[in-house]
């Protein structure tokens, strides 16, 4: 399974974006560790792993503790060795995506509009993770769940709000 692990975290200077290699690692809290290495005194640090252009994962840590987990779909915890290792341990589901992604009311006016497709991905964990960061758990799951949004996508779009999407994408590119 291909991946790209970004780190991003917060300090008194800006943001500090680094690439992270996660192969070798034991398990959650090594990640941790990782993510805590990039910038120990970082007030907010934030990992994003996109794998096979289907699944993203994003811890966080505030301060270096409390580590906290959202994964777009339950299936990667399940499908690779990487996901088991960020997600496996997820027990409660994120909000059901259906709740955001609720088709609009029926319009007598919308006859020829084709019905929504129902989402076929499961996130799980904390999406809340990055309310206080500017973007809601609607915002995350919805992002998740648009057809056609790559992680990567997903990613970028969060990022931007952040204000360090330029570094992740010059990160991307390296």
């Amino acid at each position: 399974m291909s991946y790209f692990a970004a780190a991003v975290a917060r300090g008194s200077d800006g943001w500090t974006v680094a690439e992270l290699d996660l192969t070798g690692a034991a398990d959650i809290d090594e990640v941790a560790d990782r993510l805590r290495d990039v910038s120990p005194d970082a007030d907010v640090s934030l990992l994003f792993v996109e794998a096979d252009d289907l699944y993203l994962a994003i811890l966080r840590l505030d301060q270096g503790e409390d580590l906290r987990l959202f994964g777009s779909d339950s299936v990667f915890a399940e499908e690779s060795r990487l996901g088991a290792l960020l997600l496996g341990d997820i027990e409660t589901p994120a909000l059901e995506i259906d709740e955001v992604t609720e088709p609009p009311a029926p319009n007598d006016d919308d006859d020829d509009e084709p019905p929504a497709s129902e989402p076929d991905v499961e996130p799980v964990g904390d999406a809340d993770l990055l309310k206080d960061l500017g973007i809601s758990s609607h915002q995350l799951l919805e992002l998740c769940a648009h057809e056609g949004m790559m992680p990567a996508d997903v990613t970028a779009e969060v990022c931007q709000v952040l204000g360090c999407g330029d570094e992740v994408e010059e990160l991307r590119e390296a």
